[in-house]
């Protein structure tokens, strides 16, 4: 009997078993392959150049769209630590959409665009009746220096975990928007409109381009939160973690809303969080780096020969466990 699938994106025995094994190369130019914990497609433009492509919807979400359709792509990119160039937009729509709605999402993505010196290169609008609710698509590109990507080797053993900004910002920010009246009901105008502007911290793009000479791996922190993005760069590099996750890590609002819906915020998604792996030899200058640009940031753990995926939360040891569906699919 075949098991129903849940909701999100794939897990990765599924992935690997049904999508990637029937994957192949057929083209030199392309220097990396669909794999776990990879951002990118990477292709070589003659001996200089790289191309950095990625692509990914909205599916969690039905407020700010365009805004998380830029961050979320540029994002991707912004883990090989060049700078995102511009997006292809699909955007899919039911039959009862207004046309201002989907000015809106061009609006706002021009807008993130804007702020990014990102450029809306095209795509597709359509009205389907395959969707019941607005679906948006985007492809990113960037173009970096080979040169920038040269020396950088493979995680190992002993190289230390950091993320950026903090847990379960983009949950938050969702949740916040999705469920605003019943969150206001609780817990008041000022902190309902205070959560909502976690929508604004989505972007890691300044700390992918900061972090791009010093980081060994980087993986923006989406569905699964981080300890399911601390288990795919585990999976990538075939090794174990053991981490140590404190309550300073998660910000207020985002321990009351977990709190309220009983979800794991370590299992929110999270864009708006990198998690960068580096060489512990260069811990000092990295936080002077992230410092002298104002950009919050911990450290989390390491990497370890030993293959067991370990984490330390309120006093208690447990195993990182392949990512599952979100937590937010548990509320929205």
């Amino acid at each position: 009997m075949q098991m129903q699938m849940q909701i999100g994106k794939l897990k990765t025995g599924d992935l690997k078993n049904l999508i990637l094994k029937n994957i192949k190369n057929n083209r030199e130019e392309v220097i990396s392959n669909p794999e776990i914990g990879g951002d990118c497609a990477i292709i070589a433009c003659g001996e200089d150049k790289l191309i950095y492509l990625s692509s990914d919807p909205i599916t969690g979400a039905t407020n700010s769209l365009g805004k998380l359709a830029i961050h979320i792509n540029a994002n991707d990119i912004a883990t090989s630590g060049t700078s995102p160039l511009g997006v292809m937009l699909t955007i899919l729509a039911p039959e009862n959409t207004k046309k201002w709605e989907l000015e809106n999402i061009i609006l706002e993505a021009q807008t993130e665009c804007d702020k990014m010196n990102m450029t809306i290169l095209g795509g597709h609008t359509e009205i389907t009746g395959a969707v019941n609710r607005i679906v948006v698509s985007v492809t990113a590109i960037g173009i970096g220096d080979r040169k920038d990507t040269e020396g950088r080797g493979k995680a190992k053993p002993g190289d230390l975990l950091l993320i950026t900004k903090g847990i379960g910002i983009e949950g938050t920010g969702i949740i916040a928007s999705e469920k605003e009246k019943e969150l206001l009901f609780h817990f008041g105008k000022d902190f309902v409109e205070e959560a909502k502007t976690f929508l604004d911290r989505t972007s890691v793009v300044k700390e992918g381009k900061l972090m791009g000479k010093f980081a060994k791996a980087m993986h923006d922190v989406t569905e699964g939160g981080i300890l399911g993005a601390v288990w795919e760069m585990a999976e990538l590099f075939n090794l174990g973690v053991n981490l140590d996750i404190k309550d300073e890590m998660i910000l207020e609002s985002t321990q009351k809303i977990c709190q309220f819906y009983e979800i794991d915020p370590l299992k929110l998604i999270s864009s708006g969080t990198m998690l960068i792996c580096i060489e512990k030899a260069q811990q000092e200058q990295i936080e002077k780096t992230l410092q002298k640009y104002g950009l919050k940031f911990h450290f989390i753990g390491e990497f370890t020969e030993n293959i067991e995926r370990k984490y330390r939360f309120n006093g208690e040891e447990k195993e990182i466990e392949e990512p599952e569906s979100d937590e937010l699919y548990r509320v929205i």
